[in-house]
């Protein structure tokens, strides 16, 4: 091997060995956001020329900089961006010094797009806040405080740009940094650096600036190289969250993911949860080698001495410290969809590699981002914020966000869009004795009276449909079931919740003791009118395949089950069909082995008033017709 190939050999080892620090740049429109992060990577000679000559010839044609370079323009790529000169979407940029790796985040300053800065914030170890020196401590400075405080991030820079256009003045600096502390001392950032810039000019940002030799700190690009992260991670609770299960041949089992905190050791004894199993670790695998321990963010798989169960969204933890695991939890929750919050919904939410239903019992207010005011609320609209009170389906094992950020924060997913909705930093547990009543007066009135806490519209919502009955009359042996049962099949397919009664089901069942005389049938009739009733009011579509004989015995059902929603349809077939249709039974007649039936020895009333009438010759037509029908009267949209 060369020496060249050496040297280049250990460039790329030292490169990896770097440290990474993912950032945030935050401000109000026209601070200089774009700018401070373009001046960086252009002073940091981390460019390209085909960069820079694009970069040249935009500003000419797009820039807001005057005669001076757009730095902006290396991050604003959209065209809307570059139209308006504001930041709307987050753009993540990459870049490498000698001593650091960075990944930051443009987020945008506008405040309908908080949710953007929230997505951008979610990884970042630092934020840079940029207040304009001409403006100082503004409404946008305080909200984006304020979530970056939310967010958990420890360490910020207070970037005061512009000096340029108040003479570098220190005094203005002193001024703008003791109005911030005064503001900052109700929100929790521990470590609070401010550094006086002009990023249009680069005062200040790589190299320090002659303009400011009353500033003794560091420049940008220095503080950034040299701030101290790695104490920020959790290394005292161990962590790890199963992702998958790696099983490449019969001879290995191991459970992969990265560490979320903590320091997982080879030989550790480990319990599993939610089963309570222990186990030690055996091995800690990377691909190519084989750890002693293992500390976060590394990626690693690792394997138990014991064939115990392990499975995604399990996690492992250390016997002696354990998350804590619950059902329900106070959370400060951030609304991200552009449909308002529906208490009713029942959300799918995503916890570690951990996912339940959920739902939001109560929000106990939405805290103005603005003014930090508090006030009450029904519900969020896109880009609220607020304290809610969660429970889900089954425990999940999580710590407080402010503890552990990763094993502290979960999304919420709508269960008819698959959109994420809302991500959440949890709070802490609440005890079940804490837990909101959401049962209100009247609820309590609709209970005593046996009435659902849940409306129709609501029924309807959910399920995409209307609870109502389809009864079809006709003489035994008509074709009636054959177009029933086809009916259910068709509609089940199409993702309608419909349930199909019919003789067979309801006489081997809760109609069993009936025989087949006139009394015993139209009670038959009596009780699968009220079980239709019943699941009507769940919003569920009934099929229902019935002889029911006289307008009498179907004008009882309708009433039963309510006249807006009983829709009669008529089998119209001649007693000869149905005879050689069913001939088993109408030998029986004929032989005197059995009697009272319909259209023989007992009348039938043909309907005058059924809402579609059909030759059992014709069941594919008589199919089609009925979903037409459905449609035409908005029970199922086909």
């Amino acid at each position: 091997m060369t020496t060249k190939n050496i040297n280049i050999q250990e460039f790329l080892d030292q490169d990896q060995k770097k440290d990474l620090l993912r950032l945030l740049t935050a401000g109000s429109v026209d601070d200089g956001k774009s700018t401070l992060i373009g001046r960086l990577m252009f002073d940091s000679k981390m460019l390209y020329e085909d960069q820079l000559d694009a970069l040249a010839r935009d500003s000419k044609r797009v820039g807001h900089a005057g005669e001076d370079i757009d730095y902006a323009l290396l991050l604003d790529g959209l065209k809307a961006e570059r139209e308006q000169g504001i930041t709307i979407d987050v753009a993540y940029r990459y870049f490498s010094t000698a001593k650091r790796k960075f990944i930051i985040a443009d987020t945008p300053g506008h405040e309908q797009y908080t949710r953007n800065m929230v997505t951008g914030a979610s990884t970042a170890n630092l934020a840079i806040i940029l207040i304009d020196a001409r403006y100082g401590v503004i409404t946008q400075t305080k909200r984006h405080t304020f979530l970056v405080s939310l967010l958990g991030i420890k360490h910020v820079v207070i970037a005061i740009n512009k000096m340029d256009l108040k003479d570098y003045s220190q005094d203005v600096f002193n001024k703008i940094k003791a109005d911030y502390e005064k503001f900052v001392t109700t929100l929790n950032i521990p470590d609070i650096t401010f550094i006086p810039i002009s990023a249009l000019k680069g005062d200040n940002v790589v190299e320090l600036s002659e303009n400011m030799k009353w500033y003794h700190g560091k420049s940008m690009l220095e503080f950034l190289e040299t701030i101290h992260i790695s104490s920020d991670r959790n290394f005292t609770d161990m962590r790890y969250p199963v992702q998958y299960v790696l099983r490449p041949d019969i001879k290995f089992r191991g459970f992969s993911s990265a560490v979320a905190s903590g320091i997982i050791s080879k030989g550790d004894e480990v319990m599993v949860l939610p089963s309570l199993k222990k186990s030690k670790v055996k091995s800690i695998v990377t691909y190519d080698k084989e750890l002693d321990y293992a500390f976060p963010p590394q990626s690693v798989t690792v394997t138990l001495e014991d064939e115990i169960d392990v499975s995604r969204g399990d996690m492992l933890v250390h016997t002696d410290n354990l998350p804590r695991v619950e059902r329900q939890f106070e959370a400060m929750l951030v609304w991200m969809d552009e449909k308002q919050m529906n208490l009713s919904t029942q959300f799918y939410i995503k916890h570690a590699y951990n996912s339940a239903k959920a739902r939001i019992d109560q929000i106990q207010y939405k805290i103005d981002v603005n003014t930090l005011e508090k006030s009450n609320i029904e519900n969020f609209e896109l880009n609220e914020i607020g304290r809610v009170v969660i429970t889900t389906t089954k425990p999940l094992f999580f710590d407080p966000y402010k503890k552990n950020r990763q094993t502290g924060s979960f999304i919420l997913i709508d269960p008819v869009t698959h959109n994420t909705c809302a991500v959440g930093m949890i709070i802490d547990r609440l005890s079940s004795s804490n837990l909101p009543s959401r049962i209100t007066d009247t609820d309590k009135q609709n209970i005593a009276l046996g009435k659902s806490l849940i409306s129709t519209k609501e029924r309807e919502t959910r399920l995409n449909q209307k609870g109502e009955t389809i009864w079809i009359t006709g003489l035994h042996g008509s074709g009636k079931n054959e177009l029933a049962f086809s009916l259910e099949k068709k509609l089940f397919e199409r993702g309608a919740t419909v349930v199909l009664l019919d003789g067979s089901s309801v006489r081997f069942g809760i109609n069993r003791e009936l025989d087949y005389s006139p009394a015993d049938r139209a009670e038959n009739l009596r009780r699968v009118a009220h079980i239709s009733k019943l699941l009507n009011d769940q919003g569920i579509i009934t099929i229902c395949s019935f002889i029911s004989r006289n307008q009498s015995l179907r004008t009882q059902i309708s009433e039963i089950i309510g006249k807006e929603r009983f829709h009669l349809f008529y089998m119209d077939a001649s007693l000869d069909y149905c005879k050689n249709n069913k001939p088993e039974l109408y030998n029986l007649i004929k032989e005197g082995k059995t009697k009272n039936l319909p259209g023989v020895d007992l009348e039938y009333e043909i309907p005058t008033n059924a809402k579609l009438v059909f030759k059992p010759e014709e069941n594919e037509e008589n199919i089609d017709k009925v979903l037409d029908y459905l449609t035409q009267n908005n029970i199922f949209p086909l």
